[in-house]
């Protein structure tokens, strides 16, 4: 182990020296962004690139300028519709470009909408037949100079002039503050006091054709050519760059490049990507199509305000991040899911979920992939050295690594990693899927010696006390707590823990630190005494964790530093030298998503080389890099509209105005970008409407937002934006306002007061004319209810009198009928008495008075006289019947009026039986027998249909 960090040490100091003095990393692959013509709405060729002070990237493309702000993407034509082949931008914001007789510059209104404004309607018409393509745009004290193949225009306040070619121009270059055409006759030549002045020696140029010119140390400068490799120029003499980039141009055609913080050279090419190189000519990077790239022919290169490289290709668009610690190894060397990584024998082992992969660690990572060791094509899940020799944990077995190739197999069953068990020398205990095994290192190497009895269960994480002799095994949601028999051959106490404190429930993880065995929850650490066969906290390392989020995994590397897994994010805790720790979790935000989940992959080789498993590679990332590129974003309102109109803000500048809309407008739509280009896909926005919205809103990728039927008022529209690395930028703003509808304008609420003036005024007057008419019409309304009440009053007397008067006539009419059922009685009583006369005059008769003497008998028939002229001239009879029919007048009217058809005689018999009269009595009323009044009844009965149960008087009184 000596030996390897010894060697690895002297090969980072001569290998890597490179890349610890810049940002351009010589292993892996930076993260590539494509974008494809379909995205960017243009052509396929992009021949110039340039960024504003907003840092909106600009592409001159075949169909015209091409924007891009980060998050949209912006098609401006030329007028007369070419390809532009070059762009440049000034201090002012001026956009300058260069097509085919045709040059000028883009420039905000002020909406913030680009107009083109056309610079060569300024030179005269004899000139402006033969402007040709407009190549390169430079910025060169206080001129803006286009340059094509056959003259050079200067512009400046407005005002142009030109040089012709002295015979035809190929390129010009701008170095060290000088400025530089090639002519294909005179060479050289360097633009003085307004003069073109050639280079002497430059004419070894002529049959060549150089597309960039880059600066060198000692005031020397390297020419690229296109077809004829590098040149190096000293101001004398002119010879070959005889480097491993000149070889690499000499193969595949240059097409210029561009210079990386004056340390790097980028190198386009036309058959193979572009290289990047120091300023000794040695290759630090290569990309092409192989790796990642969508063209191989690079039309043009430029670095943007980040250090972080665009390509103008062929056909697409592409960035590079640069300027990043990461860098990447994916399916391009051969590699997958990787779970695991170490160095053994100067090789990097990587294990993957498609076997087990090395790379030479002393040879250069450009363009050699990854190899498969020899046996292992199953999944591998860890690779380790213990004891010097070099195991792989597989889904096929316990395998023994030697000479990049399986040399033994120890076990055939599925494995997850070793571990050495402490007081065992030469004893290692493995974890397959079914338990535990134990191996030893003898004479022949390891071997495989048993399994461990009582615990078959699998799980693929697991510590052993280096102290004591505890094998701990967490395995949601238990943690079990086992000891090993002395022989090795099962587990003499397995003990099941829920929980390792009251306060914090559950146990989020298990990890070896400082040589101790620590349990987690909730970012608290514990150890386990086994004096008190309890759990205590660790405040100290507790103490650490207070303001992270809740930890999953944490592993401790060789150099003593933290490293913890949280939401699928990762982030460490570094070690410095008096043993306090250092918080690092924003560039680890890139990797988000990334992580293999449970299988947490950290090797650190050193501060410079750390190895990151992750679910689609391998990332290496170099602690040493400086922070620089995590920089805070820009926000900005990139457009305000509303369906009348558009405002384009992101082209201004700043934004001062209030815009005033009308309430017919007041469905308003705001888009928002941020020129931040890498890690795109983790850029979020957050927005506040003011006073719409109480609130930021939730951070979001969504780069648009509306809002409907707002009222009026002023408004103030807020947007940030917040980059991977978790840095949010300042506050853009843009101010608005709604005006109101006519209705509830402020001319209108003056009417409105006017009116409600006047009405008030009218109202008032009607409520007091109407005040005047109730009084009138109520004096009218007392004397008409007087009269009502007074002529009321009348009818109810007079109703009273004519009651009274009724009441009276009632009562006469009672009094009559008294007196009417008085001589009723009456006359029976007479009827009677004559009935008794009649019976004494019958007996009268029955006396033989001629026995009597004659004084008597004269007295008898005197007498007898006497009572048959009483009984002769007694009209009772005909009194009775009169008073009887006055009595029952209405009964005998209801009954006549209900039985039409009913004789007299029946009446009077119906009112004999009403008066409950006997039937002798009845028959002698009505001189009839008394089977002639039960006939009489039989056919009274039958008139009014009465059956023979029916009674028929109870029937008479209910008529």
């Amino acid at each position: 182990m000596k030996f390897i960090k010894s060697f690895f040490l002297t090969f980072v100091l001569i290998h890597l020296s490179n890349m610890l003095s810049g940002q351009v990393k010589n292993i892996g692959l930076p993260q590539i962004k494509n974008y494809k013509r379909t995205e960017y709405k243009g052509g396929t060729q992009n021949w110039n690139i340039d960024q504003d002070k907003n840092g909106n990237i600009y592409f001159a493309n075949n169909s015209g300028l091409i924007q891009f702000d980060g998050s949209t993407w912006h098609k401006y034509s030329l007028p007369n519709g070419t390809a532009i082949r070059s762009v440049k931008i000034d201090s002012d914001g001026k956009i300058f470009v260069g097509g085919n007789d045709e040059f000028g510059y883009f420039n905000s209104d002020q909406k913030g909408v680009l107009r083109y404004h056309s610079l060569s309607k300024l030179i005269d018409k004899s000139t402006n037949k033969n402007i040709n393509l407009i190549w390169r745009i430079h910025i060169y004290k206080g001129e803006v100079i286009f340059q094509s193949f056959t003259k050079v225009f200067f512009y400046k306040n407005n005002k142009l002039r030109h040089i012709n070619a002295p015979n035809k121009f190929q390129f010009s270059f701008l170095v060290n503050n000088k400025l530089y055409f090639q002519d294909k006759v005179l060479g050289i030549l360097e633009y003085k006091n307004q003069k073109l002045k050639p280079i002497e020696g430059s004419t070894v140029f002529n049959d060549k054709e150089i597309w960039s010119v880059f600066p060198l140390p000692n005031n020397k400068l390297l020419m690229a050519t296109l077809e004829k490799g590098l040149f190096v120029s000293d101001g004398k003499s002119v010879t070959p760059w005889n480097t491993e980039a000149n070889d690499f141009i000499k193969k595949n055609t240059s097409l210029g490049g561009c210079i990386i913080k004056n340390k790097f050279i980028v190198l386009n090419s036309v058959l193979n990507g572009f290289i990047v190189c120091d300023l000794n000519g040695k290759i630090i990077q290569h990309l092409n199509r192989q790796k990642g790239l969508q063209n191989n022919t690079i039309l043009t290169s430029f670095v943007d305000n980040k250090n972080n490289l665009w390509l103008g290709l062929d056909n697409g668009i592409t960035f590079i991040n640069e300027n990043s610690p990461f860098t990447f190894f994916d399916y391009s060397y051969n590699i997958g899911t990787v779970y695991s990584s170490v160095i053994f024998n100067q090789n990097l082992y990587v294990a993957t979920n498609q076997g087990l992969f090395y790379h030479p660690w002393n040879k250069s990572f450009k363009d050699e992939p990854f190899n498969k060791v020899e046996g292992t094509i199953a999944q591998a899940w860890n690779v380790q050295v213990i004891n010097n020799t070099l195991l792989c944990a597989s889904n096929s077995g316990a395998l023994v690594i030697n000479n990049n190739k399986v040399s033994k197999i120890l076990d055939t069953k599925g494995y997850f990693g070793f571990k050495a068990i402490p007081g065992h020398d030469n004893y290692i205990i493995g974890e397959s899927y079914n338990g535990f095994s134990i191996f030893k290192n003898g004479p022949n190497g390891i071997e495989y010696v048993n399994q461990v009895e009582g615990f078959d269960e699998t799980t693929n994480t697991f510590e052993i006390e280096l102290d004591e002799n505890y094998l701990w095994l967490k395995k949601d949601p238990y943690l079990y707590q086992m000891t090993l028999s002395s022989d090795l051959k099962r587990f003499d106490h397995i003990k099941k823990h829920t929980q390792i404190s009251d306060k914090y429930k559950g146990i989020e993880s298990l990890q070896y630190i400082n040589r101790k065995i620590y349990f987690q929850a909730k970012n608290h650490f514990y150890r386990y005494s086994q004096e008190q066969e309890s759990f205590f906290e660790d405040k100290k390392l507790s103490a650490l964790f207070e303001n992270i989020p809740v930890i999953n995994t944490l592993i401790e590397d060789s150099n003593g530093n933290l490293w913890y897994s949280y939401n699928e994010s990762l982030g460490v805790l570094l070690k410095n030298k008096n043993g306090s720790f250092t918080r690092n979790q924003a560039p680890f935000s890139n990797l988000t998503g990334n992580l293999v989940n449970n299988y947490i992959s950290v090797n650190t080789i050193d501060p410079s080389n750390i190895f990151i498993g992750l679910t689609d590679g391998l990332t290496h990332y170099d602690s040493k890099i400086p922070n620089s590129f995590i920089t805070k974003p820009k926000a900005f309102i990139e457009s305000f509209s509303f369906p009348k109109d558009t405002i384009l803000i992101g082209n201004l500048k700043t934004v001062s105005k209030e815009f005033r809309l009308p309430y017919s407008s007041n469905h308003v739509k705001f888009t928002f970008s941020s020129p931040t280009y890498e890690n795109q896909e983790n850029l979020l926005y957050s927005y506040k409407l003011e006073p719409f919205d109480e609130s930021w809103r939730n951070w979001s990728t969504v780069a648009i937002k509306e809002y409907t039927n707002l009222r009026e008022g002023s408004y103030i529209m807020k947007i940030r934006a917040k980059n991977s690395y978790g840095i949010i930028s300042d506050i853009s703003e843009v101010k608005f306002t709604i005006s109101p509808p006519w209705y509830r304008h402020f001319l209108a609420y003056l009417l409105y007061f006017f009116l409600v003036i006047g009405a008030v005024y009218i109202i008032s007057n009607r409520i007091q004319s109407k005040i005047r008419k109730n009084k009138y019409y109520e004096t009218i309304e007392q004397r008409r209810l007087y009269l009502e009440k007074e002529s009321k009053i009348r009818y109810e007397q007079h109703e009273l009198e004519k009651e009274i008067e009724k009441l009276k006539n009632d009562k006469l009419q009672i009094k009559i009928l008294a007196k009417d059922k008085e001589l009723v009685n009456n006359s029976l009583q007479v009827v009677k008495k004559n009935k008794v006369l009649n019976g004494i005059i019958h007996k009268l008769k029955d006396i033989d008075t001629n026995i009597l003497d004659d004084s008597t008998k004269f007295e008898f028939n005197k007498l007898h006289k006497s009572i048959v002229k009483e009984v002769n001239t007694d009209k009772s009879w005909k009194d009775l019947e009169k008073h009887i029919k006055n009595v029952h007048f209405d009964f005998l009217k209801r009954l006549k009026e209900k039985y039409p058809t009913i004789s007299p005689r029946e009446l009077d018999l119906s009112t004999y039986l009403l008066m409950n009269m006997s039937t002798k009595e009845i028959a002698e009323i009505m001189n009839i027998s008394g089977g002639g009044v039960e006939l009489a009844r039989y056919r009274l009965r039958k008139k009014l249909g009465l059956n023979k149960k029916e009674n028929l008087i109870g029937f008479l009184m209910s008529i």
